[in-house]
């Protein structure tokens, strides 16, 4: 048969040659005037085993802190302010419709939760009696409320006695297929 030293010095190698790394592989993209030539960076938010619930139907009425986390989802870094306080929840209810449907994963930074900064922004606010809810802040004058999308349902009064308290900002969401 053939020996390996044999067939190695025939192709004109050397069998005590010192084997060589292979090159480092680099990233290349298509030159395009006006994008940025950075790979995107994808950092994973986790996906909890919880519901956000809508004007109408009750949330999860644990916090976001101690929800298990069912998958880690990836998602460009651009669209995290502040990727260790995001994280995913998926809405029951159709309050938020035609905005936000029952199922839709939404992304919630609950390091965002100053009121001022946050009116007619949709956020998540948490209560004793319904948990975890998505909402439209609202501000009139004194009065702070929380608004649905869907005009049917009625909007809260949002009161430091009513038990209701903001815990995050939607940053944007995920709607399933029709």
């Amino acid at each position: 048969g053939i020996q390996p030293a044999k067939m190695v010095h025939a192709l004109g190698g050397s069998s005590r040659k010192k084997r060589t790394e292979a090159p480092a592989l680099e990233l290349v993209h298509p030159a395009t005037p006006g994008i940025d030539q950075k790979p995107p960076q994808v950092i994973g938010i986790p996906l909890l085993k919880g519901v956000v619930g809508t004007h109408g139907a009750d949330g999860d009425h644990r916090s976001l802190r101690t929800m298990p986390v069912a998958e880690m989802i990836g998602v460009p870094s651009s669209w995290c302010p502040n990727p260790a306080y995001t994280s995913l929840l998926r809405v029951k209810g159709h309050s938020m419709e035609p905005l936000i449907h029952q199922g839709d994963l939404i992304a919630v930074d609950s390091f965002q939760t100053e009121r001022d900064k946050l009116y007619g922004k949709l956020v998540i606010v948490s209560s004793h009696g319904h948990g975890l809810r998505v909402s439209r802040l609202r501000r009139y004058d004194t009065l702070e409320m929380l608004e649905a999308e869907n005009r049917e349902y009625e909007s809260l009064v949002l009161s430091k006695s009513g038990g209701l308290r903001v815990v995050g900002k939607v940053l944007w969401w995920i709607a399933g297929a029709p």
